[in-house]
């Protein structure tokens, strides 16, 4: 099933694309008017010129490109963040400089992924207690290294 959602592009990049058959995520690019440098551990939001409307009942999520985190350092300091169906402002990418070294973003790299998907809105049902499971309680490292 395809979904058709509305976009504008303000900069000159093509719009996000799937690079593979097999790709979940769409890769966003940079627009920006010089490169930006990032010193180590110093957070920039950079800027996509991507606007887009997306239907109810779906969002988008902003995660880092593996990439780009292995050989650089950089990566979405919020991944994955959220981009709900009710936002029409301009798609910035928060990312981080984890490395050790000054990394440079210029513009139309590829900064991030983008994945759409489907959620539901719950109504919370107040309970005294939960079912039992054979986890229970169990978490963080429950279950062994192995």
């Amino acid at each position: 099933m395809e979904t058709s959602v509305e976009i504008i592009n303000k900069s000159p990049h093509a719009l996000p694309s799937y690079q593979t058959t097999g790709s979940s995520g769409m890769d966003i690019r940079a627009w920006l008017p010089a490169a930006v440098t990032m010193r180590p551990m110093e957070r920039k939001l950079i800027p996509t010129g991507l606007y887009i409307a997306l239907p109810h009942g779906f969002e988008a999520q902003i995660r880092p490109r593996s990439g780009l985190a292995i050989k650089q350092g950089l990566t979405v300091v919020n991944a994955p963040g959220t981009i709900d169906s009710d936002y029409r402002g301009e798609i910035m990418v928060a990312l981080i400089n984890l490395s050790g070294e000054e990394q440079t973003i210029n513009d139309g790299e590829r900064i991030a992924q983008m994945i759409v998907a489907g959620y539901e809105q719950i109504t919370w049902n107040p309970v005294t207690e939960l079912d039992e499971t054979d986890r229970g309680a169990g978490g963080f490292g429950h279950s062994g290294k192995h």
